[in-house]
């Protein structure tokens, strides 16, 4: 098998098994890895082929997405990986880490002559499903240039931001935005309740107004009828927020509103509601204030 015509894939959890299925949708002769070996059985099922590990995969594809969970995640393949590799070949992290850590791959990934994309994606597992993902890169652009028609599978938005960790930064940005969206919402849910309104009342209302937004859109049914069913856990904005708050302390910048917002994402945590959708914060919020108050 040569390694110019298959794409490696490691890391087919929730949110790379639907990108790298798209790619085998798509006609594409794909490799995967991942540490669960459940997890590449059910890709096999798919269509795709197995390696037996990350090394294997490296030898095998010139081109290679990576989809993990966190820091430490993303060194844990890079090191292996990067070796492996052949020179000139593309790297493609999809997963949602931070710029410092993004950095550090970064340099390994030079030292053997690898090119290196950030693509970190925006949407949900039932986005990625219906591959209507927004991909935001930044990294090497002729890079770019020879994967964008791949990501096009998997995604309905794609936005290159730069040569370096932009596309990191941007990552973090939204999740500010989003994850700040629940805590807002809370507040404001809570305050109307308090004046004799119900949740679906006000959701239809707001869904009506100048703030209205595609993802309180999305949450008007979590909101209103079930946050059990996570589309983003909460325990997942737990570890977004301290990504976001360990930039801005390199960077030199306060970001005091996003600090209390951790908060209340760590006590909602701690009070159980970590495997739920980030948006039971919203519960959280009126529990917490009927404990309090």
């Amino acid at each position: 098998m040569s390694a110019t015509n298959v794409v490696g894939w490691i890391g087919v959890g929730k949110m790379g098994a639907p990108m790298a299925g798209h790619l085998l949708k798509g006609g594409i002769d794909v490799t995967v890895f991942d540490a669960r070996p459940e997890n590449s059985a059910a890709m096999e099922e798919r269509g795709a082929r197995t390696a037996e590990s990350i090394e294997a995969v490296g030898r095998a594809c010139n081109v290679i997405f990576t989809s993990i969970p966190d820091d430490p995640a993303l060194a844990s393949v890079i090191t292996p990986l990067a070796p492996a590799m052949r020179k000139n070949a593309i790297l493609i992290d999809t997963s949602t880490v931070s710029p410092k850590a993004s950095s550090e791959a970064a340099r390994v990934l030079a030292d053997h002559g690898i090119r290196y994309l950030r693509a970190p994606v925006s949407g949900s597992t039932t986005i990625a499903a219906a591959a209507n993902l927004t991909i935001l890169a930044s990294g090497d652009e002729s890079a770019w240039r020879e994967v964008e028609p791949l990501v096009t599978l998997f995604s309905s938005e794609r936005l290159y931001l730069g040569p370096a960790d932009e596309a990191r930064f941007m990552k973090l940005v939204l999740n500010t935005l989003v994850g700040a969206s629940a805590s807002v919402l809370g507040e404001a849910i809570l305050l109307g309740e308090h004046g004799g309104l119900d949740r679906a009342q006000m959701m239809d209302v707001i869904l009506k107004s100048a703030v209205s937004s595609p993802l309180l859109g999305y949450k008007r049914e979590t909101v209103v009828v079930d946050a059990s069913e996570p589309a983003f856990r909460l325990d997942q904005m737990v570890k977004d927020f301290s990504l976001i708050l360990a930039a801005a302390k390199s960077e030199h910048i306060d970001m005091d509103v996003s600090a209390l917002i951790l908060k209340q994402y760590e006590a909602a945590a701690q009070d159980g509601m970590e495997g739920r959708d980030f948006f039971a914060l919203v519960d959280w919020i009126r529990d917490h204030a009927a404990r309090t108050g």
